[in-house]
């Protein structure tokens, strides 16, 4: 199951409204407008993300759980993992035009941005998972205990220094709560595919 990461161990990068501890878990209250974005087709730049990050060492993974109870434009919550301002990558749940989808942005200068609709993960326990290892950050996602799903396979110099964690936002409304379960670091993943 790897190493529980205390939720003390990490630095906010924005201050969220609020946060409490909770039965092992983290309640954490977003600001409204907060968000991380860089560029592209929208012309902004946003970085107020709420991203609590430690260090990530190289060949090493985190994985990060929340409840997906959020239904409002652009609520969104996974993991954030930073080389520094313009190098970034957030991956997790974001709510598209009143959709749960499951998705990452991938940020080098300027963001991209990918999604697939997740309707059937709302209410339940969502596990997102970034496998440092060579060049690369490898996201996978499940929910419940349910199998891995590959998200995204994006660079990552090997040599980077490397902050990660749990990370929220609200691009569009206040009062968004989210409630994350689970922070632990583990041996990366074995292979990007499965044996066959």
């Amino acid at each position: 199951m790897g190493h529980i990461v205390p939720w003390t161990d990490g630095t906010w990068t924005n201050q969220p409204v609020d946060v409490r501890s909770h039965a092992g878990g983290l309640h954490v209250t977003a600001r409204q407008g907060s968000d991380a974005w860089r560029i592209t087709s929208y012309g902004f730049i946003h970085s107020t993300e709420h991203a609590l990050l430690t260090t990530l060492e190289p060949e090493s993974a985190l994985e990060v759980q929340f409840r997906l109870d959020y239904a409002d434009q652009f609520d969104q919550a996974g993991i954030f993992v930073k080389v520094d301002d313009e190098s970034w990558i957030k991956a997790g749940v974001e709510v598209s035009d009143g959709e749960a989808s499951l998705g990452a942005v991938v940020t080098r200068g300027r963001s991209d941005w990918s999604l697939s609709p997740v309707p059937d993960w709302v209410g339940r326990l969502v596990t997102v998972r970034g496998s440092w290892s060579g060049d690369a950050l490898t996201v996978r996602a499940r929910v419940d205990d349910e199998p891995w799903r590959l998200v995204r396979v994006a660079p990552l110099d090997a040599d980077a220094d490397v902050t990660a964690g749990p990370y929220c936002c609200a691009p569009t409304r206040a009062g968004l709560t989210i409630h994350f379960t689970a922070w632990r670091t583990t041996a990366p993943d074995a292979r990007l595919h499965p044996e066959v």
